[in-house]
This record gives C-alpha cells, sequence and structure tokens, in this order.
C-alpha cells in the first residue's frame, strides 16, 4: 500500500512550507526592522538641528568652527546607529513609441543619485517616510543600516550621503564622514584625529626647517577644513614658504587612509620668535 505524501501515517495534519517541509521546530528570524513605523528618531533629529544651529552661531570663526566640529562628532554617531530610508524609484527600461504617445511598458527600480553643479554626486538618504514623502511622494522606502547606505554610496561613484533634502535641516555628510560609516568607525574632525596628527607629525619631520606646528578646525564651519598651522624662521619667502607647505601636503595626499580622512586642506605659517 502506498501513502499519499501529502498525509501523515498518523492521520495528524502538519503545516508545512511550500516544499513540504514541515514548519515544526524552524525559526523565523525577525527582519531588520521589525516594528518600524518609518518615523522620525527624535534623537537623531536633535543632533541634526544643532549641527545647524552649530554652523550659523554667533561667535569668531574659529569658535565657530569648534562647535561646529562638536556638534558633527555627536551628530556622526547618531548618524551611525540610526534607521535609513534610501528612496528607490522606477526607472523606465523600456518605451512604446508606435502610438500617439510614448508608453512606458517595462521598468526597473533603481536608488537615486544627485549630481552637483561641479560634478561630485550624493545619496540622499532620509531619516522618516515623512521627510521621504516631502521631497518624492512616488519613491518608494528601502530601510538601511548607515553602514550599508555609506557603502552603496561609494559603490555608485558618490562623494558624499545628503540628508533629508528639501527640509529645514538637510544636512551633507562629507566624503570624510562617508568613508567613516562605510568602515563602520567612529568618525572625527581631522584636527583632532590621531591618525591624521601622525601623519602630519611624518610630513613635517621632513622639512628641517619647520620648528614646530599644530592642527586645527578651518574655517568656514561645517566644510571640513583641517588647518595645519607651521612655524617657520623669520625671514623667508614667499616662494620657500609656499615650498615647504607644498612638500608637506604632497606627502599627506600620498596615503589614502589619510586623503580620506581629511575633506579639505589649508596652512597657515607662523615666523618663529
Amino acid at each position: 500500500m502506498s501513502a499519499d505524501p501529502a498525509t501523515p501515517l498518523d492521520g495528524v495534519e502538519r503545516a508545512t512550507d511550500s516544499a513540504g517541509q514541515a514548519w515544526a521546530g524552524k525559526r523565523i528570524p525577525a527582519p531588520a526592522f521589525g516594528g518600524d513605523s518609518g518615523g522620525l528618531d527624535a534623537v537623531l533629529e536633535a543632533a541634526l538641528r544643532a549641527a545647524t544651529r552649530a554652523g550659523t552661531a554667533e561667535g569668531t570663526a574659529r569658535s565657530t568652527a569648534e562647535a561646529t566640529s562638536a556638534a558633527e562628532v555627536e551628530l556622526l554617531r547618531c548618524v551611525a546607529q540610526a534607521r535609513w530610508l534610501v528612496p528607490v524609484v522606477a526607472i523606465a527600461t523600456e518605451t512604446d513609441t508606435s502610438g500617439s504617445a510614448a508608453v512606458d511598458t517595462r521598468s526597473d527600480m533603481a536608488a537615486v543619485t544627485l549630481t552637483a553643479p561641479d560634478g561630485s554626486r550624493a545619496l540622499p538618504i532620509f531619516s522618516s517616510t515623512a521627510r521621504l514623502a516631502q521631497w518624492d511622494p512616488a519613491a518608494r522606502p528601502v530601510p538601511v543600516r548607515a553602514a550599508v547606505a555609506a557603502r552603496a554610496a561609494i559603490a555608485e561613484g558618490c562623494q558624499a550621503l545628503l540628508v533629508d533634502v528639501a527640509s529645514a535641516t538637510a544636512t551633507v555628510l562629507r566624503p570624510s564622514m562617508l568613508e567613516a560609516l562605510a568602515q563602520e568607525r567612529p568618525w572625527l574632525p581631522a584636527h583632532l584625529d590621531d591618525h591624521v596628527a601622525a601623519a602630519v607629525g611624518a610630513a613635517v619631520h621632513a622639512e628641517a626647517e619647520v620648528t614646530a606646528y599644530r592642527l586645527e578646525a578651518g574655517t568656514p564651519a561645517g566644510g571640513g577644513m583641517l588647518r595645519v598651522v607651521l612655524t617657520l624662521p623669520a625671514g623667508r619667502d614667499a616662494e620657500a614658504v609656499a615650498a615647504v607647505a607644498t612638500r608637506v601636503g604632497e606627502r599627506l595626499a600620498a596615503d589614502a587612509e589619510t586623503r580620506a580622512r581629511i575633506d579639505a586642506l589649508t596652512f597657515e605659517i607662523e615666523a618663529a620668535r
């Protein structure tokens, strides 16, 4: 006698999946963002607002730059922990033009990238479904971790992440921030970064005329500018001073990891007393 494989020999029906395998004993992993309503994280929003305010606060240029650096450190900490929504839109891949009006007959879903006038590219990410809908109601939200969004941006040839475009707290996460998120390491502004400090020290050490140096937050605030202050003997002409700064800058640029941690670089020269 042969038994129907769908009917257990003991006569008791058991739930099975589409392949006929019993569900009993199986564990179904919870989705990465289970229970997420797509709402705005209050802690993240506060960090975004603080970073926006810091860049426009009254005070000296240097104090504003330092305040902005502190706000950006806290912002990147929150960004790394938050859930983000990457917009995906339909892109027509086949169009029927045989009629009076062109009709899309086939489309694929693709992530959006934005291109600035200078040719640089950014991947937009959103903190909530409401912020995404404010920008493009037709875009589909795909929830991801910050590290995943950063790696996707790099793979697409982007130099930045653009947070909540079209909102009051729209924020650009610069290349150094993008790299830190992709590598899942804490971000620090270049003038507080130990790796950068060591690289600058090595680059300056090769210059016998440099008697001292220090790193500072450059201006304008929020631009990621690193100011390297070099102390040189008095009386050096402009050409000699420029040559020293150029050589130091070239040594820093030769190391890929150092380049990735510095968004912009400027030099200031002080005469030795």
